[in-house]
C-alpha cells in the first residue's frame, strides 16, 4: 500500500506547539493506522519549544551630494615671458581675491601654474581648482566671474561627488532601516494574531545594493555638458538599498493580576 504525499507547506508564524507526538498509531488518509513507536517516559519536563516569527524588511535611502568642484583656467601667450607671466597673475589675483571676499576658505582653493616656451612666444597657465559645499554659492561666484573676466579665462562645469565615508554611512542607514521595518511588521503580527513580540533570535542582511542616479532615467543618456545642475546633482545623487531577514521569538499575553 503507498502512502500519499502531503504537500508542502510555509509556515509564517508558529504559535502552536507540535502535539501528540508520542501517540502509538498515525492516522492516514483513508481512515488506515500505522503502529507507532513507544517511547519511554522520561521524568525529566517536557520543554516547550520556541515559538518564532520570521520576517522579512527592506528600505532604500539616498543622498545627493555634497561637494562639487569648478576648475577655472587662465591663460596667456605673449612674444615676451614677462608680459605672459603679468597678463596670467593679474587675472589669478582676481579670481584669489573676489574667492575670499565670497567666503571661500582658502583650504578650499588649490592654484597651479605652467609655463613653457613656444617656437617664438611664451606661453603661460594658471589653474584654480575650488571646492564648494554651498551650491546656490558657486553658482553665484560662476556667475561673477563669467561676467567679469574676458573670454581667455575659461570656468568647467561643476562636478558634484560625496566625501569620503559617505557610501558606507548610507550603506549603514539603509540597513537599519531595513530592520526597524521588519521589527514593526513582526510587531503587527504578533498583535494581530494576540500574541508578544520577543527578542530578536537571528538578524540577516541577505541582499545589498548602491547606484549612483535615477535607474532607467532618460535624462541619463544625455551629454554631461548638456544638463542643467539640478539634473547634475540628481546624476550623482547614491542610493543604497537594503533587505534583513529576522527571526523573533513570540512570547504568549501577560495575564493581568486581579487585585483583591
Amino acid at each position: 500500500m503507498s502512502l500519499q504525499q502531503t504537500p508542502q507547506s510555509r509556515v509564517f508564524v508558529e504559535l502552536l506547539p507540535w502535539a501528540d507526538r508520542g501517540r502509538e498509531n498515525y492516522l492516514l488518509s483513508g481512515g488506515e493506522t500505522l503502529p507507532g513507536l513507544r517511547r519511554p517516559l522520561s521524568s525529566a519536563p517536557a520543554q516547550t519549544p520556541t515559538r518564532e516569527v520570521h520576517v522579512s524588511g527592506t528600505a532604500e535611502v539616498s543622498a545627493s551630494p555634497d561637494r562639487a568642484q569648478v576648475v577655472v583656467r587662465v591663460s596667456s601667450t605673449k612674444g615676451a615671458a614677462a608680459e605672459a607671466k603679468k597678463s596670467v597673475c593679474r587675472r589669478l589675483d582676481y579670481i584669489t581675491q573676489s574667492l575670499r571676499l565670497q567666503g571661500v576658505q582658502s583650504e578650499n582653493v588649490t592654484v597651479t601654474k605652467d609655463f613653457k616656451r613656444l617656437e617664438n612666444a611664451y606661453h603661460m597657465e594658471a589653474e584654480v581648482c575650488i571646492t564648494f559645499t554651498e551650491f546656490g554659492k558657486m553658482q553665484n561666484i560662476c556667475n561673477f566671474l563669467v561676467e567679469k573676466l574676458d573670454s581667455s579665462v575659461v570656468i568647467s562645469q561643476p562636478q558634484f561627488y560625496h566625501m569620503p565615508g559617505s557610501v558606507e554611512n548610507l550603506q549603514r542607514q539603509a540597513c537599519l532601516a531595513a530592520v526597524e521595518n521588519a521589527w514593526r511588521k513582526a510587531q503587527e503580527v504578533c498583535s494581530l494574531v494576540g500574541q508578544t513580540l520577543g527578542k530578536p533570535l537571528i538578524i540577516k542582511e541577505e541582499e545589498t545594493k548602491e547606484w549612483e542616479g535615477q535607474i532607467d532615467h532618460p535624462q541619463s543618456s544625455r551629454l554631461s555638458s548638456s544638463l542643467t545642475v539640478q539634473q547634475k546633482i540628481k546624476s550623482a545623487t547614491m542610493h543604497a538599498a537594503s533587505k534583513v531577514f529576522i527571526t523573533f521569538e513570540v512570547k504568549g499575553r501577560e495575564k493581568k493580576k486581579k487585585h483583591i
